[in-house]
């Protein structure tokens, strides 16, 4: 503590307590209060003495007398070493003292990094500029599988309840990403973190919110591998006689895909871009050919088509359309998965990397629901499932329609691929959030992929696609077992805009590019819950399956967060029966949970401040007792020597460290500017993760991006 602030902390008084009177300011002839020159003396008076102005120069005006005194108390401390925070609250445990609810006094010291420190941050810094390996191309394959390859499931499911109107039905679904786009590149823009838009909530808003949408997308990127590595083997065994059953098929696929995403991102993006590069070379071939044969056959096929599923009344054809239109976002799954390796994409490349993604959409969607109606009868196209590989047939013969399959069966596994990297990167966020054990980040040796993420994601994969094949058969009903999880892409896309919306009102300083009008937000946020109401409409059981998939991630996510008060509960519980004290297995087994508690309490946040308004920091502790599970918080402040230490941030720091008796507040001046080498650096000193160090939102005149520093941004 400065001099000028230090007192003796061990004077005794009657309540154990001190006062510090403050003199009020000092004026001097300067034309305006802002310009006046302050100089506080401080007086140490008891507690029981009879309080005094004390002399100034002139008696204050009204304005000023605000100033004249200010009170603080601030208990005494023990003169011996540090011991745990005395309250006169007894702990909730009947056998377990204050010792266990309450934490230590906090401390105060200044931090000079050394040079061990810097050369850790700097290697942090230069990793994480190493892992900015995908450019537009390679970043558009990993989501494109799955967009592109949406039409070899998205096109039956359409056609089976918008009938002839299914061209149009596809081009309306596929406009509405004009509405998403700006919002995701203006949340990349001011986020651009791994596991969005998880990361994008957790940034804005609170943790409990975040984690409802880590768990939205966990269960969005399973379906995605799901359907994708079924509707592959449903187009091989429709195409050649399998030797086992279906579902062994759907599971060498996802097994196959496994060990290809081990191989790393970069490696992985590669196998993508092939994949993606055969699969556009496949669909021009298959339009072309088509084209041809239509101007071959003439419009007839298409007049007798368009007679056989026209509607009778124009309130029968909005509600095919409209139906069509809800199934049609079917054909944009994959889009949502951009962001969540957003970390990876080189600076400046999302935008372009969206619009790669639409266009295409936009074109393959439309024409080959166009070139389907105008080739095929529509009696068969309702009756199979491998519409496209019909058309091949009917435009070129067998061989096409050969070819067709295969490209269907390897750009699905692509989508496989896009599934399981994006959960990756996701569950490495959580992990560094510690919402998830610290396992998950475990990666091999060679290509430094994350195994137990992996294995992971590919077992809870497994569990979904048994559970919907003890409902349906998915060989079978291919056109009805995407809509089990279309509800969970529609919720997912609309954490975007909610995200942007929070993002608007929460952290609006926060600088970033393009500004999207609020209306545009508001109109998918509107679009949400209609098509999600459509898709409910066209089959009832889908909200049945969202709901089962979704409780049972919500559990698991809010059982990793909340492990210390589940702890809690159960000691609790064995507290009300003695005789379980009397046990020496049981007894063992509850100074287990005891230390595993200490265990989890013990370990460190940050909060990085730059000035000393009590306001700002007991709003920033109060996010951290609100949403992590720490005894621990250290408030860090980087002294630039232009400015020096805040006046009241000492002072303020020990108010706070008592009004929380259940955390330990450190404050730490560390020497140096606040930039991302010292943050790293810092992390590396105090073996905290930057993720899990908090900071206001900077405004637009600050020199760095959220990500450079790699902290999280709690208030406003």
């Amino acid at each position: 503590m400065p001099k000028h602030l230090q007192h003796d902390e061990h004077t005794e008084t009657p309540n154990n307590t001190n006062w510090i009177a403050i003199e009020p300011i000092q004026r001097t002839n300067a034309p305006h209060p802002a310009h006046r020159t302050f100089q506080l003396s401080f007086t140490l008076l008891r507690s029981n003495s009879t309080l005094r102005p004390l002399a100034s120069l002139n008696p204050p005006s009204f304005d000023e007398s605000q100033y004249d005194i200010i009170l603080r108390r601030q208990r005494v401390r023990p003169p011996l070493g540090p011991t745990r925070k005395s309250t006169t609250i007894p702990s909730r445990f009947l056998n377990l003292s204050n010792d266990f609810e309450f934490a230590g006094w906090g401390t105060i010291h200044h931090l000079q990094l050394e040079g061990s420190d810097y050369e850790a941050g700097e290697a942090r810094i230069k990793q994480n500029d190493e892992t900015k390996v995908l450019g537009q191309f390679t970043a558009s394959a990993l989501a494109g599988n799955a967009v592109l390859g949406s039409v070899f499931y998205a096109l039956p499911a359409v056609v089976g309840v918008a009938s002839v109107y299914s061209p149009i039905s596809l081009f309306i679904a596929t406009l509405t990403l004009f509405v998403w786009r700006p919002i995701m590149e203006e949340l990349g823009s001011a986020l651009p973190i791994c596991g969005a838009p998880y990361s994008y909530i957790l940034n804005v808003s609170s943790k409990t919110l975040a984690l409802l949408g880590a768990a939205l997308l966990f269960l969005d990127f399973a379906s995605t591998s799901v359907v994708s590595a079924a509707t592959a083997t449903s187009y091989l065994a429709g195409e050649v006689m399998l030797p086992f059953p279906d579902f062994v098929g759907t599971i060498l696929v996802l097994a196959i895909f496994t060990l290809v995403s081990l191989s790393g991102i970069k490696e992985s993006a590669r196998v993508a871009l092939c994949v993606l590069t055969l699969h556009l070379i496949t669909m021009t071939i298959l339009i072309i050919a088509g084209a041809v044969h239509w101007a071959s056959i003439g419009n007839d096929q298409f007049k007798e088509n368009w007679h056989d599923g026209k509607a009778s009344s124009a309130s029968e054809i909005t509600k095919q359309t409209f139906n069509g239109f809800c199934l049609g976002m079917l054909s944009l799954t994959g889009f949502e998965c951009t962001p969540a390796y957003i970390a990876r994409i080189k600076p400046g490349r999302l935008p372009l990397v969206l619009r790669n993604l639409h266009y295409p959409a936009i074109v393959l969607n439309c024409v080959l629901m166009m070139l389907v109606l105008a080739i095929v009868p529509l009696e068969t196209i309702l009756e199979g499932d491998n519409i496209l590989s019909l058309l091949a047939e009917k435009a070129f013969g067998k061989g096409l329609r050969l070819y067709i399959a295969v490209n269907a069966i390897i750009v699905l596994c692509g989508g496989v691929l896009t599934g399981i990297l994006s959960a990756c990167e996701l569950l490495e966020q959580l992990t560094l959030d510690r919402l998830i054990p610290r396992s998950f980040s475990r990666v091999m040796p060679l290509t430094n992929a994350p195994y137990v993420s992996v294995f992971s994601f590919i077992a809870f994969s497994g569990i979904i696609y048994a559970s919907t094949g003890a409902q349906l058969s998915i060989v079978s009903k291919m056109r009805v077992t995407p809509h089990k999880f279309s509800l969970v892409w529609l919720v997912v896309m609309s954490l975007f805009p909610l995200a942007l919306l929070l993002l608007k009102f929460n952290r609006g300083r926060l600088p970033r590019t393009p500004n999207t009008p609020f209306w545009v937000v508001l109109l998918a946020m509107a679009l949400v819950p209609i098509v999600f109401t459509g898709n409910i409409i066209v089959d009832p059981t889908t909200a049945g399956y969202f709901a089962a998939y979704l409780i049972v991630i919500v559990i698991f996510f809010s059982a990793t967060q909340n492990k210390t008060h589940i702890l809690k509960w159960i000691y609790g519980i064995y507290d009300q029966f003695p005789s379980l004290h009397r046990w020496s297995f049981t007894k063992s087994w509850a100074e287990k949970i005891i230390d595993l508690m200490r265990t989890l309490k013990r370990q460190p946040m940050c909060i990085l401040v730059r000035t000393d308004e009590i306001n700002r920091l007991f709003q920033m502790i109060m996010y951290v007792r609100d949403n992590e599970e720490t005894a621990s918080v250290k408030i860090v402040h980087f002294l630039d020597e232009e400015f020096g230490v805040p006046s009241e941030l000492e002072a303020n720091a020990r108010i706070l460290d008592e009004a929380f008796p259940e955390i330990t507040i450190d404050l730490i001046i560390v020497t140096g500017t606040f930039n991302p080498i010292n943050v790293a650096a810092l992390a590396h000193r105090l073996d905290i993760p930057p993720s899990l160090m908090f900071m206001n939102c900077p405004g637009p005149t600050f020199k760095y991006n959220v990500a450079d520093l790699g902290t999280r941004i709690i208030t406003l």
